[in-house]
């Protein structure tokens, strides 16, 4: 890249005042990487990066030191950061917060009711976005219309919708959860769960199910990333936008359409069947869910998506390990049979062995915590630092290295890491907000 280019790109005055943290060398002042800092006059659209050619550099007219060209050498403690500035938004009543997830639809965030002060949290949709995505648009819309009518303990609660056409945004505001079954295998030992635990959340899956199948509703995308957990271990089932409402006055449950996640359709979906039971299709993908929870692996692997629905069209599932007891052994057996009408339906599991008696929890097992992929331990609120900044903004914007060492009790002279940098401007923020507190008599800290 030509030296030039960096440097109008690395300037300070061309630049829109930016919230990531900026390094300054010598007296040239280096942003780190950033979608936000490379936007230029004339840029397409925010977040993108504009190229410039030697002949476009030229007619910028820019008067460049030569001596100004190259990057000095300096100590790490020298250098000069910036305190990362936490935009307060609101969109209707609700004070928004960090990103909680983010999946092919949209991203998921929290936020809170600044009425009721509940946490919630939200799914944004671009319509943009959803256009480019097969049925995109037809799926949140029936999305929205089964979690209007949908009203069980065990299903996501959808709290309010808004749209926002200007910037051809939807707002759908649900109620919040601290953790995602998915995430908590993936850093539990093993990426399995006590039996126990399993069994736990297992049985109130089948009380989510037993409710949606009662409304007529197939879910037809059962698994641990669109199953959620409140603060106090409530399982959520979330995600309806590949359900489907069945005919009411029908006998029958047919389904059409699988549009659910390979790894967990059932053989009759890999065979390319037209018709299909679409309650034994929320068994197999909940048989798999459990096979999943307890083993830490699935009952079919392949290399790639067209191997993997090979694998369940044509092939026997994996045997669970015989560890697991005869009872757990014998439940995944008849849940994961290739045939649809051999699989039990959720009052027969009920009736089963390991349903009815709760499994002990092991000599050395712990239970896996709640959590998220974006959370803390203490699932501390993220909209806080927003309102912080908002009303007791810093007087220190800028800080280095050497404070930070200061700060956090470590007069060592090694380089501290990216995590380490942002862990201290979090404390910073963090005893500016306790010393804020401080002076409102109605507030108490612990």
């Amino acid at each position: 890249m030509d030296p030039r280019m960096c440097r109008q790109i690395s300037s300070s005055e061309s630049l829109p005042d930016a919230e990531n943290v900026e390094v300054e060398e010598s007296n040239i002042i280096m942003p780190q990487e950033s979608d936000d800092n490379f936007l230029l006059d004339g840029s397409p659209e925010p977040h993108s990066v504009t190229w410039l050619d030697d002949d476009q550099i030229d007619d910028l007219d820019i008067n460049l030191d030569q001596n100004n060209l190259f990057f000095h050498r300096v100590d790490s403690a020298d250098i000069i950061y910036r305190n990362k500035k936490k935009k307060c938004k609101m969109v209707g009543k609700y004070v928004m917060g960090d990103v909680l997830g983010e999946g092919s639809y949209g991203k998921v965030k929290e936020m809170l009711d600044s009425e009721s002060l509940c946490r919630r949290a939200v799914k944004i949709l671009k319509k943009r976005k959803l256009r480019r995505i097969p049925n995109g648009e037809q799926n949140v819309q029936k999305e929205i219309q089964l979690l209007r009518i949908l009203r069980h303990k065990n299903v996501i609660e959808l709290v309010d919708v808004m749209y926002n056409d200007e910037k051809q945004k939807m707002y759908l505001v649900m109620e919040f959860c601290v953790g995602v079954l998915q995430d908590m295998l993936e850093s539990s030992p093993g990426k399995k769960f006590p039996q126990r635990q399993a069994h736990d959340y297992f049985t109130q899956l089948l009380d989510g199910l037993e409710y949606l199948h009662g409304q007529g509703v197939v879910h037809k995308d059962i698994k641990p990333g669109n199953l959620l957990l409140t603060l106090n271990q409530t399982l959520k089932i979330t995600d309806f936008g590949v359900a489907e409402a069945l005919d009411m006055f029908s006998p029958e449950d047919t389904c059409y359409t699988g549009q659910g996640s390979p790894a967990f359709q059932p053989p009759e979906i890999a065979n390319g069947a037209e018709t299909f039971s679409g309650t034994k299709v929320d068994i197999w993908s909940s048989g798999v869910t459990l096979y999943n929870m307890t083993t830490g692996r699935y009952p079919f692997e392949g290399d790639n998506v067209f191997r993997l629905l090979e694998a369940i069209g044509r092939a026997e599932p994996a045997p669970p390990p015989r560890c697991l007891g005869p009872a757990l052994h014998s439940l995944l057996t008849h849940m994961l049979s290739r045939d649809p009408d051999l699989r039990p339906d959720v009052h027969q599991i009920r009736r089963h062995a390991w349903i009815q008696a709760t499994p002990a929890l092991e000599a050395g097992e712990r239970l896996v915590n709640p959590r998220s992929r974006r959370s803390d331990e203490h699932h501390n609120s993220t909209v806080i630092p927003y309102l912080v900044e908002r009303h007791y903004a810093s007087a220190q914007e800028y800080f280095t290295e050497r404070d930070l060492r200061h700060e956090l009790g470590d007069n060592g002279s090694r380089t501290m890491s990216t995590a380490e940098l942002s862990d201290g401007e979090s404390t910073q923020c963090k005893r500016r907000w306790h010393s804020s507190c401080g002076r409102l008599p109605s507030c108490r800290l612990t």
